[in-house]
C-alpha cells in the first residue's frame, strides 16, 4: 500500500516536470520564509489545552469540539482548502483509515477556511465520510496559532494558476492555516500534534493510528 509520503513524493516529481521553474522557486521561497518565522514554534502543541469552538459543518449544522469530545477522542485536521492538491491527498488518505480511527475510539474532524459550499464540494469530490467544519476568517486556526498570510509575491501566481483563495474563503484576505493534525483527549488536552511550515509535509495516517493506540 502506497503511503501518503510516497504519494506526495510522486506528485512533487510530476510538479517539478510540469510547472515553470520560476513558479516553483517562488513557492519554495515562500515556504522557506514561513519556516524562518516563529509561527510553527508558537502554534499549540502536545500538552496544551485545545480551545473549545463551535463551527458550521459542510451542511450548515453547528458542531462544537466539546460535543465531539463527549463521546470520543478527536483527530482534528486543519487543511488549507480543496484547491490544495496536498490537502486532497491527505484527506483521501485519512478517509482510507477512517474505520480504523473510529475503531480506536476517535472521531475524525477536518477544519478549513473554505466556505461550506466549497467544503461540501471537497467532501463529495474526495468521497469523505467525516465532518468538514467552516472556520470563517480562520478564527479557530488563529486560536491554535496556525494562520499566516500568503506572501504577496505568491498571490498573483496562485490567481494565474486558477487558485482564487478569497473566492474559496468568501472574504478578501489571503490568510490560510498551516496544515496541522492534532489528537485531543476527552479532557481537551492535546496528546499528539504534527505541524510543519512546509505544506507538502503531512502527518502519516499510520502514525496517527499508532498514536491512538496509546490511549
Amino acid at each position: 500500500m502506497t503511503t501518503l509520503k510516497e504519494q506526495i513524493a510522486e506528485f512533487d516529481r510530476q510538479k517539478a516536470l510540469n510547472m515553470p521553474g520560476e513558479i516553483l522557486a517562488a513557492m519554495d521561497e515562500g515556504t522557506q520564509s514561513l519556516k524562518a518565522s516563529s509561527l510553527e514554534e508558537g502554534a499549540l502543541k502536545t500538552g496544551d489545552t485545545a480551545p473549545d469552538f463551535k463551527l458550521p459543518d459542510h451542511l450548515g449544522g453547528m458542531r462544537s469540539l466539546r460535543e465531539y469530545l463527549a463521546d470520543s477522542l478527536v483527530v482534528l485536521s486543519f487543511y488549507r482548502g480543496g484547491w490544495c492538491p496536498y490537502c486532497n491527498m491527505e484527506l483521501n488518505a485519512l478517509q482510507k483509515v477512517l474505520p480504523a480511527i473510529q475503531q480506536a475510539g476517535a472521531t475524525l474532524v477536518a477544519v478549513s477556511p473554505e466556505t461550506p459550499d466549497h467544503s461540501l464540494s471537497t467532501r463529495e469530490k474526495n468521497e469523505l465520510a467525516f465532518d468538514i467544519l467552516f472556520d470563517q476568517g480562520n478564527r479557530v486556526a488563529k486560536d491554535f496559532g496556525l494562520v499566516f498570510e500568503l506572501p504577496k509575491a505568491l498571490q498573483p501566481i496562485y490567481t494565474d494558476i486558477g487558485i482564487d483563495i478569497p473566492g474559496y474563503n468568501g472574504d478578501n484576505s489571503y490568510e490560510i492555516p498551516m496544515p496541522a493534525t492534532y489528537i485531543i483527549n476527552k479532557q481537551g488536552k492535546i496528546v499528539y500534534h504534527f505541524i510543519d511550515a512546509d505544506y507538502t509535509r503531512r502527518s502519516e495516517p499510520e502514525e496517527i493510528l499508532r498514536q491512538l493506540k496509546r490511549f
